[in-house]
């Protein structure tokens, strides 16, 4: 019995120092969230930062870009993308006249001193929100174009929805610190884009440096200084806009836009701890995003012939491109290989509805498809009656 005992306490030390002997075995630790989104990126020392390519919409850097935060002025983009959709709509015009109600006049932060009873263009209005990121301002146009802020701002809410922008939540139209009022990078870059695309105006507001606009109150006629807050269009050469915000609860932001060799870029930046740092990561991601990106536009694609239509009221078909086509190369490819294929339907049957799908242009680089554009009809063709023959039969006599 002892010497089996003698045994098993041999066979248990041999074993343990077997093991101990062996080497360690570590848990390799999953990267952080950040640590993938920063992989090969530059430094950006906010904490909430996203780059887009604005023509396709591409995100080439992204930091913690679906965190709601406050955006303090940043705001007022969706506040100037309202005011174009109302210009583009024809409810309103720059030279329309806007009253400044008492509400509009008592809005504190960045303001142009508005008075209650003064009224200013439309025109006016944007350069003031646009280059002065002026409150009062804002207040004054949600007010003309919706009859109060409150509903200019469930409007805001409903377009921010529509762009797809799902961590963002307005509380006013200027961006003052408010419980609930806050967005995401990503978001700020969706709606950057979209007011850049549908609206290249903005551009000759947003960059402007200094203007002089003139209050004529009661009291007489003064002139009033607006200088840009935007510090990029002076110090970075290839600045397009956009706006800077800042506030106690936000720290300071930026959506910047910049453009270079036709490329357009949106750096947002969040929560900075000061102007300098935000501008530092714009500037960054900026460099960043030009130095990484090439951009392929087909502006002339092959040639659309009519298509011919079987029983309809129309012998052939008229048909369009869907749009052009952008693709955004961050690896270095060589783009002159870019090969485009159309395949499209040879006859169509009546009836066809106007914007019906009928084809599509692919494009490959290197055998890889790297996206499509579709062919629509570009009318609508009904099918033909007996009456639509009968016409038609004449016709061939009468020729």
């Amino acid at each position: 019995m002892r010497k089996n005992l003698s045994i098993i306490l041999s066979l248990i030390l041999l074993l343990s120092a077997v093991f101990t002997a062996l080497p360690t075995v570590v848990q390799a630790e999953e990267p952080s969230q950040n640590a993938k989104e920063n992989s090969g990126g530059p430094e950006v020392s906010a904490p909430s930062a996203v780059l887009m390519e604005v023509s396709t919409g591409t995100v080439i850097y992204e930091k913690d870009a679906e965190t709601p935060r406050p955006p303090a002025s940043v705001t007022k983009i969706m506040t100037l993308l309202l005011i174009f959709d109302a210009l583009s709509e024809g409810r309103i015009q720059l030279t329309d006249e806007v009253s400044v109600s008492e509400n509009a006049a008592s809005m504190g932060g960045s303001q142009v001193f508005l008075e209650p009873g003064e009224t200013q263009t439309v025109d006016t209005m944007i350069k003031c929100i646009s280059v002065a990121s002026a409150n009062d301002a804002c207040v004054a146009m949600a007010e003309y174009i919706c009859g109060s802020e409150e509903e200019f701002v469930r409007r805001m809410n409903e377009r921010a929805k529509g762009l797809g922008m799902e961590h963002t939540n307005f509380v006013n139209c200027n961006g003052l610190d408010a419980d609930g009022h806050e967005i995401s990078a990503e978001d700020i870059a969706l709606m950057s884009r979209e007011l850049l695309m549908r609206y290249p105006q903005i551009h000759d507001y947003c960059m402007v440096w200094m203007e002089n606009i003139t209050h004529t109150t009661k009291k007489g006629t003064s002139e009033f200084g607006l200088t840009n807050t935007n510090k990029l269009v002076r110090q970075y050469e290839y600045t397009t806009g956009l706006k800077t915000g800042s506030t106690g609860n936000a720290k300071f932001c930026v959506s910047a836009s910049a453009e270079k060799n036709d490329v357009e870029l949106i750096a947002v930046i969040m929560a900075a701890e000061n102007s300098k740092d935000r501008f530092q990561d714009a500037v960054a991601l900026l460099n960043y995003g030009f130095g990484k990106c090439q951009l392929y536009q087909d502006d002339e694609p092959q040639r659309l012939e009519e298509i011919p239509v079987k029983g309809g009221i129309k012998d052939m078909l008229s048909c369009e491109y869907e749009t052009t086509f952008s693709y955004l190369d961050t690896t270095g490819a060589d783009l002159s290989k870019i090969k485009s294929k159309l395949k499209i339907e040879k006859e169509l049957t009546a009836p066809v509805t106007k914007g019906q799908e009928i084809g599509s242009l692919s494009y490959e680089l290197e055998g890889k498809e790297i996206g499509r554009v579709r062919v629509l009809a570009s009318e609508s063709v009904k099918k033909a009656g007996f009456f639509d023959y009968f016409k038609k039969l004449l016709g061939y006599f009468r020729a």
